[in-house]
């Protein structure tokens, strides 16, 4: 028997603005690493690519998800902002129910395997 079906959620607000498991991702990344190149690194992406999907988070909204602090002698870092930790909570949340959603609707239409398929 399979498992629960798997959501992998994107929401549109408009053409320019969706998020997804990726944003959301590297969201939480950057929450446990501390740092833009941390959490790039931790899901496999590079600096700029981390960056570049921040970057349109912080826009598409008209406040900061994330804040980053310079480098130097100390390091530099990244943290969520309170609109971040917000705007990732909201997502999970969404994305849980829908899950859960999905679980019930598809509870008895479960796929077939392919080995059974061919039979």
């Amino acid at each position: 028997m399979s498992g629960p079906p798997v959501i992998r959620l994107k929401i549109a607000f408009d053409e320019n603005a969706r998020l997804g498991p990726g944003k959301m991702d590297l969201l939480e990344a950057v929450k446990r690493a501390g740092s833009i190149s941390a959490a790039g690194r931790e899901l496999g992406m590079s600096y700029r690519r981390a960056w570049l999907l921040l970057d349109a988070v912080n826009t598409m909204f008209g406040q900061p998800a994330i804040e980053t602090s310079a480098g130097g002698s100390h390091g530099g870092g990244a943290r969520l902002t309170a609109f971040g930790e917000d705007l990732l909570a909201a997502y999970r949340s969404v994305e849980a129910e829908t899950a859960r959603l999905a679980e019930r609707a598809f509870a008895d239409l479960v796929p077939a395997r392919k080995e059974q398929a061919r039979a």
